[in-house]
């Protein structure tokens, strides 16, 4: 039946997405000084780094689904909001975060999309939990966010 992808398919799929994100916290990890941002960015990219590796234990056959933790997360959907910025030198920590942001709320909606075409059963249940830690990771990249477009005041 075309358009119907394999689970080696959409594993490998996965493991593209886990490297391209990978790459692009490697990237924004260089272009920002702020020493809060880098470590959350090194840390996502660790975090990313084992999603890879997960996956592909996964396509290997040597883990199994129920060994990844879903997280309970709070969306805030302030990327859902704002303009999704360019990559440019010059990008201010916030459209950084923003940048990031974006991407975990993409990577998100594609494990979503992948786990509606499966039945109940270990692939689906892996690609919901995958989409649960990005969602956790957006939500971390939205506090960040926050921190620096909403600055705490003296006065509360």
């Amino acid at each position: 039946m075309p358009g119907v992808l394999t689970v080696a398919e959409v594993l490998r799929m996965g493991v593209q997405r886990e490297t391209e994100s990978q790459d692009l916290y490697t990237e924004l990890g260089r272009m920002v000084t702020d020493p809060q941002a880098k470590y959350v960015f090194t840390r996502l990219f660790k975090e990313e780094k084992r999603h890879q590796e997960i996956l592909e234990g996964f396509l290997n056959g040597g883990i199994r689904a129920d060994m990844l933790k879903p997280d309970d997360v709070l969306d805030y959907r302030i990327a859902e909001h704002l303009e999704q910025p360019r990559v440019k030198p010059d990008m201010s920590l916030g459209d950084i975060f923003l940048l990031a942001a974006n991407r975990e709320k993409m990577s998100n909606e594609f494990y979503l999309g992948l786990a509606q075409a499966y039945p109940p059963g270990e692939t689906k249940q892996l690609l919901l939990k995958m989409a649960s830690q990005e969602l956790g990771h957006k939500q971390q990249i939205e506090t960040l966010y926050a921190d620096v477009a909403f600055p705490q005041t003296d006065g509360g």
